[in-house]
């Protein structure tokens, strides 16, 4: 099952706090970026965040899962009602991650 824009649009609002958030299809699925960092996605209506080190200090017993088939595991992130949770975990998240490679537009 694919994800629909409307939950891509809900998990996005959710996000707002962390930064400038931002998303593409790709593969038929949702890139998610904050301020033009990738650093999750959203598969099957379920929101993915890449497994960095500061989030495994921040959520130590966070579930994981693969995005989808072949894919290495990612946090899968349920609660998507606490603002202030995501918040700090995207912005410890980006944060860890490597700058963004220049040249590259994002869209919504």
């Amino acid at each position: 099952m694919a994800s629909t824009p409307e939950f891509v649009e809900f998990v996005a609002e959710q996000l707002g706090d962390a930064g400038v958030i931002t998303y593409r299809k790709m593969f038929g699925e949702y890139g998610v970026y904050c301020n033009g960092k990738f650093f999750a996605c959203v598969c099957n209506n379920q929101f993915f965040v890449k497994i960095t080190e500061a989030g495994k200090e921040f959520m130590p017993d966070g579930e994981t899962a693969p995005p989808y088939e072949g894919a290495r595991p990612y946090f899968l992130i349920d609660e998507l009602d606490d603002r202030e949770f995501l918040k700090e975990l995207v912005q410890r998240t980006c944060a860890a991650l490597p700058a963004r490679k220049p040249g590259k537009k994002m869209d919504r």
